[in-house]
């Protein structure tokens, strides 16, 4: 099987020096958004050290909701939610900071992002105050599945390549859509790329990263844009290795499991 390499940009800091903890990951081959143009974006931060380091992104998807990857919030660490942020290390006055009170993981996700289940939901302890900064999600219709080179972004503050630069500001890149027929051949992902997995990109050029876990792969549908992705993998090979696409857990594959978890108390 080939190997994965999960996109959270997790430091284990007994391991680690401070500098490696300094500054944000993000999108390969990305370019830095307007300010606040995807407002449903959030940061998951972790706390080490004394401080708050990004490690995924995630998809605000109610009030007190977030979206996200399940490998990012199964370490146990201490974690918290940033909305309305652009660059994690300039204030602007329009973050909102809100912390955890529970996480849900899938009960499938067994660690191996390759047998899917790669999802989470987080509940905050407090409603985010929604603005023209902070705003919902649109999530897909279950069952949808987006055609071959359907035109999607990813936005993230992940790697801007394998081993790169670190930068503080969110980005996004272009990554169309690469339908199930085409990414489970053998010359992309094979048997590695579930139906409940949506691929996209493999140009060799645009690509999530470690950072970009979590995070939203946004497709517009009937004139709104909706998070069809939640970013899970790419080859251990490199980030944007041509002919391995990023792969996202598929959200519509997902939406019962939303729905069930959104009612509970």
């Amino acid at each position: 099987m080939l190997q994965l390499l999960l996109l959270a940009a997790l430091a284990l800091c007994g391991r680690c020096s401070e500098t490696a903890l300094d500054g944000v990951q993000r999108v390969v081959g990305g370019t830095e958004v307007l300010s606040h143009s995807w407002p449903s974006q959030i940061s998951l931060q972790y706390y080490a050290n004394g401080g708050w380091h990004h490690t995924c992104g995630g998809s605000l998807i109610y009030k007190n909701g977030v979206l996200t990857a399940a490998h990012c919030v199964d370490s146990g660490l201490t974690l918290r939610v940033v909305a309305g942020a652009h660059n994690l290390y300039v204030e602007d006055g329009n973050e909102q900071i809100l912390s955890v009170s529970k996480i849900v993981i899938h009960p499938n996700w067994n660690g191996d992002a390759a047998k899917g289940y790669d999802i989470a939901l987080i509940r905050l302890s407090s409603s985010a105050h929604l603005n023209n900064y902070v705003k919902l999600a649109v999530l897909p219709k279950a069952g949808s599945v987006l055609t071959n080179n359907y035109p999607c972004y990813i936005t993230g503050w992940g790697l801007t390549r394998t081993n790169g630069q670190l930068s503080s500001v969110l980005l996004q890149a272009y990554l169309p859509v690469v339908d199930y027929q085409v990414c489970s051949s053998s010359q992309y992902w094979g048997s590695t790329v579930k139906t409940s997995m949506v691929c996209a990109g493999g140009d060799g050029v645009h690509s999530g990263c470690q950072g970009d876990s979590g995070g939203p792969l946004h497709c517009a549908v009937n004139g709104e844009y909706q998070v069809h992705g939640v970013t899970s993998f790419v080859s251990s090979l490199g980030c944007n290795v041509q002919r391995k696409p990023t792969v996202f857990t598929r959200v519509s594959a997902y939406t019962s499991w939303i729905s069930s978890v959104t009612r509970q108390k």
